[in-house]
């Protein structure tokens, strides 16, 4: 087959010196094709005939107004619905290979015949104008906090004229972690737009009932604490959103070709992997600043200041010592037991505070009707009352690691009655609050080695006298000093 770029190859040497032979020869070809382009003054691209014939006998040719009249009553109708539909119809007619060539039937038809299609039509962006944030998804890019899966969100925060953009990790669309993400973009631009966008997530909108959404009041006191106007886009109409859904697309493909240069998914901490993860939108927005600039310079300067990125609730701790904050339960220390405490809630954690002082910091939960029982606040009074752990509701909560609930279950084997096993157990969990709970799980675990059961006053006795380490024999090194002395005297010499 000749090719466009051989034929002007061709034409240029015909131009330069005249001679046909030569021109083919220099060109690849062949005299008479040579002869035959140089008739022609066309292209071999430009003399391709679009083929108007069929090389087969189309299999549907029977069936197409059957499949044209359910098209014409359902256009919504998929070609492999039809297909099955005619293979259940017609058995033996149709093989699986003929699915594409009803498919490209379906496509013509809809293309020739079909409704018209919703147009969409581009924006012109104007400087300084509106932000648009979104949250997606960023567990796909396998990241892992010291080899556990970090199950996470971004925050997307972008400015659709210069595509400057910053993302916060979250964990859910929540109106602290929209707070956060926005905060944290406009601080860093130290100027806000006229307008943020967002969709009609419940961060920033309700249901009306109706079919329509409002934004809610926290939202709402949101943009008026910033200046900034909020505006949101119609119910299922993702698109109005197009442009920080794009962008969102495009940062995570950066990410993943970020993580592959680093060869690593694996980070020492959520601190680090958002360190990371900034160092690389600094990275992309360096490139955008000269539009960047006029975004700038059209919107007006940030002059207050930042809003706390929590929200606070005052609830009461239960004789269980625990308390309920958004449909979840956590432990708190038992001193609290029936005062008010007030619980500042964050994105990722709660802070307990009393009196002023903070009590406690606990990881938040995800979700609903679940439970964080941290077995310090509660196993003082645990070990008073031992009948109470079999049916305790939390009991789970009670086996901070794999270690202990094996070293429960050899207490079970191993003692005459299962009250004793608990008892035994329970006096092991105290020794852990009461000293390290990594020294108590290396006991646990060097006895689960040595096949014995693990008592309380067996782990105790370890903990209190860890086996002495086998001291390790090292070969003196014999050092030669008089090569320092043939260094000093060549650095004289010098």
């Amino acid at each position: 087959m000749v090719t466009d770029a051989q034929v002007r190859k061709l034409m240029e040497e015909i131009a330069r010196h005249g001679q046909l032979s030569l021109a083919a020869m220099k060109s690849g070809m062949d005299r008479k094709t040579a002869r035959k382009y140089r008739a022609a003054g066309k292209l071999p691209s430009e003399l391709v005939e679009e083929r108007r014939w069929r090389t087969r006998r189309d299999p549907f040719a029977r069936v197409w107004p059957l499949v044209a009249a359910l098209l014409s009553a359902a256009p919504e109708l998929e070609a492999k619905t039809i297909f099955d539909h005619l293979c259940r119809k017609n058995p033996g007619e149709f093989e699986e290979g003929q699915l594409r060539t009803l498919q490209r039937r379906v496509r013509q038809w809809r293309a020739e015949e079909g409704p018209p299609k919703e147009v969409f039509f581009p924006q012109r962006h104007r400087p300084g104008e509106a932000a648009q944030t979104d949250f997606t998804w960023a567990s796909e890019l396998g990241v892992t906090i010291s080899g556990e899966p970090f199950e996470h969100m971004l925050c997307h925060f972008v400015l659709p004229y210069s595509n400057w953009s910053w993302a916060t990790v979250c964990h859910s669309e929540s109106l602290l972690a929209l707070r956060s993400g926005v905060q944290a973009a406009v601080f860093r631009l130290g100027r806000v737009p006229e307008y943020h966008q967002t969709d009609n997530s419940t961060a920033a909108t309700h249901s009306l009932g109706s079919g329509k959404r409002e934004f809610n009041e926290e939202y709402a006191a949101l943009m008026r604490h910033f200046g900034m106007t909020p505006r949101t886009i119609g119910v299922g109409k993702k698109e109005q959103n197009g442009d920080v859904e794009s962008a969102n697309g495009a940062l995570k493909r950066r990410l993943k070709q970020h993580l592959l240069l680093r060869d690593s998914h694996d980070f020492e901490s959520v601190k680090a992997y958002t360190s990371w993860l900034h160092s690389v939108l600094e990275q992309a927005n360096g490139l955008r600043q000269r539009r960047l600039a006029e975004d700038l310079a059209a919107m007006r300067p940030l002059s207050v200041k930042r809003l706390p990125e929590y929200r606070t609730e005052k609830v009461k701790v239960t004789s269980y010592s625990t308390i309920r904050v958004a449909r979840n339960a956590y432990s708190v220390p038992s001193r609290l037991i029936g005062e008010h405490v007030q619980v500042r809630v964050f994105d990722e954690r709660l802070e307990v505070h009393y009196a002023g002082k903070r009590q406690a910091r606990i990881a938040r939960l995800r979700g609903s009707d679940k439970h964080r029982i941290d077995y310090r606040h509660i196993i003082w009074w645990l070990v008073q009352k031992p009948g109470a752990f079999e049916r305790y509701r939390y009991r789970e909560d009670l086996f901070p690691t794999v270690a202990f609930r094996r070293a429960y279950d050899a207490l079970v084997a191993h003692s005459a009655t299962k009250r004793q096993a608990d008892i035994e157990y329970l006096r092991v969990l105290h020794l852990a609050a009461s000293t390290m709970e990594s020294e108590v799980e290396a006991a646990l675990c060097l006895l689960e080695a040595e096949g014995q059961p693990p008592c309380s006053d067996t782990v105790k006795s370890l903990v209190d006298s860890p086996p002495a380490r086998a001291a390790v024999d090292m070969e003196v090194m014999e050092v030669d000093l008089g090569a320092y002395d043939a260094l000093l005297a060549e650095g004289v010499a010098a």
